[in-house]
């Protein structure tokens, strides 16, 4: 028998497990968990990494599961990594995207490129002031979906995801 309920709830504290690489922003905000499966006290969480390699995975995988045990009902937890569907940007939550944004980290733009490719937007909008003054400084930010750019309006470099 399947529980409504008690996957709510796990939903709910998987609201609170926080990207420990961007930790402004959830992992439901991101759209990394594709599903929540509670079957009496056993629970199932799916998660889609945000890329093959993802050094925080094992973070995440750790904090899933402390988070999900520290729900009442819930007896053993099964945190599943998956790749397909792929994650995608478009996964990232519209309250994702304006904490991305209060943080300082620039919201992926809209359309299809993938992370290994380098074409990347040659125009960024600024988190700081809004500006599209902007230009690629560096296609390799401080992590794989990440680039660096640089803001002319108020000189501000930031990081833009890689619209994936």
């Amino acid at each position: 028998m399947v529980s409504a309920s008690l996957a709510d709830t796990v939903w709910t504290a998987l609201g609170s497990v926080m990207d420990p690489e961007i930790p402004a922003v959830s992992i439901t905000e991101m759209g990394m968990v594709l599903d929540v499966l509670a079957e009496g006290e056993a629970v199932s969480v799916t998660i889609l990494p945000t890329f093959t390699g993802c050094p925080a995975i094992d973070v995440i995988v750790h904090d899933v599961e402390q988070a999900v045990t520290g729900v009442e009902g819930v007896e053993t937890v099964q945190v599943k990594l998956v790749y397909d569907p792929p994650w995608s940007t478009e996964r990232i939550s519209s309250e994702g995207r304006k904490k991305l944004q209060q943080s300082g980290l620039a919201p992926p733009a809209a359309g299809s490129v993938l992370i290994t490719d380098i074409r990347l937007p040659a125009v960024a909008v600024c988190p700081f002031c809004g500006g599209r003054d902007t230009a690629n400084e560096n296609p390799f930010g401080p992590t794989p979906c990440r680039a660096i750019y640089y803001c002319s309006s108020c000189r501000n470099p930031f990081e833009q995801f890689k619209p994936v």
